[in-house]
């Protein structure tokens, strides 16, 4: 146990049994055991709290848990608020820390109905991991969207450089987007900014569908850069089961975010009404996808294929996580 004042972990002594608080002797003063988590303020049992939290991620609508819990409807939103947040933390400080052999990459948008219109939630994954890398919600389809998106898989990547496929749809804003940052500076000596050169053994594919109403008309496959063999050859190595250019994978990320949040379910009356709040959504439901969700393809979780854990972790485990605490502004 560390102390989140003074972040000793050595002389931590029992200060309350009953209020499981604790006393570092190092700084002399006292901490709660869920100071740093996700129960931290909330005056209600640990076991209610994990039990609402995990039900929202496979899809509970609140409506359900507030008659089953006799639980208000705020206290319901400020718990799921909660976890979000920690969630989107979690996945910064344990995915997006330059440690993921990323492979091929698959990248989508959806389109979400909300109380006050259509947003888009744009996500990106590892197929041979299947591991979920980050996702972003704006009120556009636009450029924006898709770069912060790329930022975040930039920041996973292991090696610099390594080898990535991206298996993307037909939106023009992701080849932009990936070449602006997959790129090595060429140091010339001369001043000015380097030339930027993609990495050497950077793949992009395109899968545009074409859709006359609401049926499929056409699916056309393009190489957009790289080379076509290596492309087929990262294919056959990360997905043994299919051989073509295709963002199954992705797609099938998305189906279980529709199925594990319900805000995204097609016919629901449990809109969301801020894209806050399905960013909320979308972290959690994520989260407790790549680190406590066992594929039966994978043998375990996507962060344990992934080599970020080497167990399946519980929900409690993971709102007990303690991450590591934020820098203060203008202090190195």
């Amino acid at each position: 146990m560390i102390c989140p004042h003074c972040q000793e972990e050595r002389r931590i002594g029992i200060h309350s049994i009953g209020e499981r608080r604790y006393r570092c002797h190092e700084c002399g003063r006292t901490f709660a055991e869920t100071k740093g988590t996700v129960f931290f303020g909330c005056h209600y049992p640990i076991w209610l709290i994990t039990a609402v939290v995990t039900l929202l991620a496979f899809g509970c609508p609140p409506s359900a848990l507030m008659a089953a819990f006799f639980l208000d409807e705020r206290t319901i939103s400020a718990w799921h608020r909660k976890a979000g947040v920690y969630a989107k933390e979690v996945q910064e400080t344990q995915v997006c820390q330059g440690r993921i052999e990323l492979g091929q990459v698959q990248a989508d948008e959806l389109c979400v109905n909300t109380q006050r219109g259509k947003v888009w939630m744009a996500t990106a994954m590892s197929v041979f991991s299947r591991l979920f890398l980050w996702g972003e919600v704006s009120a556009h389809r636009d450029g924006p969207l898709i770069e912060r998106v790329m930022e975040k898989v930039r920041q996973t990547a292991a090696a610099i450089p390594q080898a990535v496929l991206f298996a993307i749809g037909g939106f023009s804003a992701y080849p932009r987007a990936i070449l602006k940052r997959f790129y090595t500076p060429l140091h010339t000596g001369k001043p000015g900014r380097p030339p930027h050169l993609p990495w050497p053994d950077l793949h992009i594919v395109q899968v545009v569908k074409t859709h006359s109403g609401r049926k499929l008309k056409e699916i056309t496959r393009r190489l957009v850069h790289g080379a076509l063999d290596r492309v087929y050859e990262m294919i056959a190595y990360s997905q043994a089961e299919l051989g073509w250019i295709n963002t199954a994978y992705v797609e099938r990320l998305n189906a279980t975010f529709r199925a594990r949040m319900s805000s995204l379910v097609r016919r629901t009356r449990s809109l969301t009404k801020t894209i806050q709040h399905l960013e909320y959504e979308l972290f959690w439901s994520g989260v407790v996808y790549n680190f406590c969700t066992v594929h039966d393809t994978l043998e375990g979780t996507p962060a344990m294929a992934a080599g970020l854990t080497e167990h399946v972790w519980s929900i409690q485990e993971l709102l007990f996580l303690k991450l590591p605490p934020k820098p203060l502004h203008g202090v190195v």
